[in-house]
């Protein structure tokens, strides 16, 4: 009995023991384990930025990719001279409509070269009516040579892209001049950007039409057609690049940030 006795003590002596070297080694078990991952995450995900600073640099340089422009190939399938000769001028007539018709202060001289449409031709109102500054404010339109013009006249005044909202008083227009207000910076540099579409989408068109006629062209190759093409997109692309500065430029201007 005796001997039974003291094993039933030294058992649940171990037992206790044993209890307590476990509760003594669980902190250590859960404070190490952390550690031990910590470097295994921190890896994990800077392999994660390291994989998706690769993919954004190969979309970079996948944009950037530049179009090599072989003048003497194209010359063999379009004529190339009349294609850029075409974008050009569409270029240079966004130019002349950012001078005469962008301007903080309308002028005088800018409505009177103002291109008027009518019955399929077209005119300066200079020579369809006498222009006159009444005064620093207003500008007195007199059409009374011309009064079956008087509807194109309006129609050009409003499309013109300088703000201007002429009155009519029988074969008289009166058109305020606009004070150089937040609101009318903001309508002018709107009107910039109306103008730049206008000259991007006939740049676009002479493109298209220029890769429709290569497309038509059977005595060409599969492989040179589109070459051509693709150099032809390229080309156009340059003149845009060059009317999107020009109203950035223009805008910046028109709203005080240059």
């Amino acid at each position: 009995m005796i001997r039974i006795s003291n094993a039933r003590v030294l058992l649940r002596a171990f037992t206790a023991h044993t209890a307590e070297c476990a509760m003594q080694l669980r902190p250590t078990v859960q404070t190490v384990a952390p550690k031990l991952l910590q470097p295994s995450i921190v890896a994990f995900q800077q392999q994660q930025i390291r994989s998706k600073h690769n993919k954004d640099r190969k979309k970079e340089n996948k944009g950037a990719a530049k179009v090599h422009i072989n003048e003497e190939q194209l010359a063999e399938v379009i004529d190339i001279e009349s294609l850029r000769t075409h974008m050009e001028k569409t270029l240079e007539t966004m130019k002349e409509d950012y001078i005469k018709n962008l301007s903080l202060r309308s002028a005088t001289g800018a409505i009177e070269t103002l291109k008027v449409s009518y019955e399929g031709k077209d005119y300066q109102l200079q020579e369809l009516a006498q222009v006159v500054r009444k005064n620093p404010k207003t500008v007195v339109v007199n059409l009374v040579s011309f009064p079956q013009t008087i509807p194109a006249v309006l129609q050009a005044i409003q499309k013109s892209g300088m703000n201007l909202n002429p009155q009519q008083d029988g074969t008289t227009l009166f058109i305020p001049v606009p004070k150089v207000t937040r609101e009318h910076r903001e309508g002018l540099a709107k009107n910039a950007k109306t103008l730049f579409v206008k000259c991007r989408d006939a740049i676009k068109d002479i493109q298209n039409k220029t890769i429709k006629q290569v497309k038509k062209q059977a005595n060409i190759s599969e492989d040179l057609s589109f070459q051509v093409q693709t150099q032809v997109t390229a080309i156009a692309n340059g003149y845009i690049k060059e009317a999107e500065k020009m109203l950035e430029t223009k805008q910046a201007e028109l709203l005080g940030d240059k």
